[in-house]
């Protein structure tokens, strides 16, 4: 069986960030969690941590790299499928993003504006020496992001249902069929139910 054991989110911060503090190239991190988990607002505190520690960091929220509206909703405004398959460009992270930094020392912060449905027009960025970039996002499980480190944030379906708002409610199948189809071993796999009182799983052989 799983064994978890709490964790405070400040020392789960610790964790996460520990193995990259010391490295000399760049690195990504991926936070893999539905809306509902908050992995933006996580992706946040790790990256506070590691400016407080002299590190240059970054986040790249996954809806800043959202496809525009006329594919996102080819098929409706609730399709689940195009929810999986349509609504993200996980391709363009990866390549704008993931391999641009790793590749030429710079990415881009933004593709899409989600809300005015138009071009981000974001400057691409020039990355200092050892910087980190923390992808955070849903579904972000088999898209061959290669990150150096994923933490998952987990929620039991009765809290992903409970913590959704009911006008996104439509897209929970697509992410419980999606977790389905793409099981995997994180780094760090927490569950998220209630993030004041995370648990950490401590009895698996983490990714690197």
């Amino acid at each position: 069986m799983p064994r978890f054991l709490p964790i405070t989110p400040d020392a789960l911060v610790t964790q996460v960030i520990q193995p990259v503090l010391t490295a000399n190239a760049h690195t990504v991190i991926a936070v893999d969690g539905a809306d509902a988990a908050q992995p933006v607002t996580f992706a946040d505190r790790i990256v506070e941590a590691l400016r407080d520690a002299g590190r240059s960091a970054h986040v790249v929220s996954l809806h800043d790299y959202v496809r525009p509206a006329s594919l996102r909703m080819e098929f409706g405004r609730t399709d689940e499928m195009s929810y999986r398959t349509a609504w993200f460009d996980y391709a363009a992270l990866r390549r704008e993003v993931v391999e641009s930094l790793r590749e030429h020392g710079r990415w881009l912060p933004a593709l899409w504006d989600e809300a005015a449905d138009r071009s981000a027009r974001a400057a691409i960025r020039t990355a200092p020496a050892a910087t980190t970039v923390v992808v955070a996002g849903p579904m972000l499980a088999g898209r061959h992001l290669d990150a150096d480190l994923i933490l998952r944030l987990d929620l039991s379906e009765a809290a992903l249902r409970r913590r959704t708002p009911p006008d996104a409610q439509w897209t929970i199948p697509a992410l419980l069929r999606h977790d389905a189809d793409n099981p995997y071993t994180p780094t760090f796999f927490v569950r998220w139910d209630h993030p004041d009182r995370p648990a950490l799983r401590v009895d698996q052989d983490r990714a690197d």
